[in-house]
């Protein structure tokens, strides 16, 4: 059984395209490319479940079409919409690329300076063009890579040197 810690979300699922059981699916990080993954996770019903791909193409920069192995029907593709998509986090630790920022859900913040744990990554802001880390409490604190000063993967902690006052807002 998947647990959710093994995972991090990259996209969700659209709706259904054509007859024979492909599906749009949006996604914020392109690992499943980079990669070559054979398969994608989704949440249904609140259980991680593997969906093998037969082929995917992309539409844009975050927006594919994809058909996954025993969908063969636009009814099947229905039943996926609006399914979330994750990926192993073990899968992507692999490659040698930079980690996206989607990666980075679920890490704790640590301030540099006092080396306290500010809080856990719940998403990422991307709306405006200063990328920002929500934690659980709602605190937004800049996710620039000038103030990253260290990312520890096993861990699954940030170290930020955080602008002074950005805790009191």
């Amino acid at each position: 059984m998947i647990k959710k810690e093994e995972v991090y979300k990259i996209g969700r699922i659209g709706k259904a395209h054509g007859v024979k059981g492909e599906v749009s699916f949006s996604f914020d990080d392109d690992v499943f490319d980079r990669v070559d993954a054979d398969y994608l996770i989704l949440e249904v019903d609140g259980i991680l479940v593997p969906f093998f791909m037969e082929e995917y193409r992309f539409r844009s920069d975050n927006t594919a079409l994809v058909k996954f192995e025993d969908i063969d029907t636009q009814d099947r593709a229905r039943e996926l919409t609006n399914c979330d998509v994750y990926f192993l986090r073990s899968e992507a630790d692999d490659e040698e690329e930079e980690l996206t920022y989607s990666f980075l859900v679920g890490f704790n913040i640590i301030d540099d300076k006092s080396g306290r744990n500010v809080g856990t990554i719940a998403s990422i802001d991307d709306n405006t063009l200063n990328i920002l880390f929500e934690l659980e409490d709602g605190t937004l604190i800049p996710a620039s890579e000038e103030l990253i000063t260290d990312i520890d993967k096993d861990n699954k902690t940030i170290t930020i040197a955080l602008p002074e006052g950005i805790l009191e807002l």
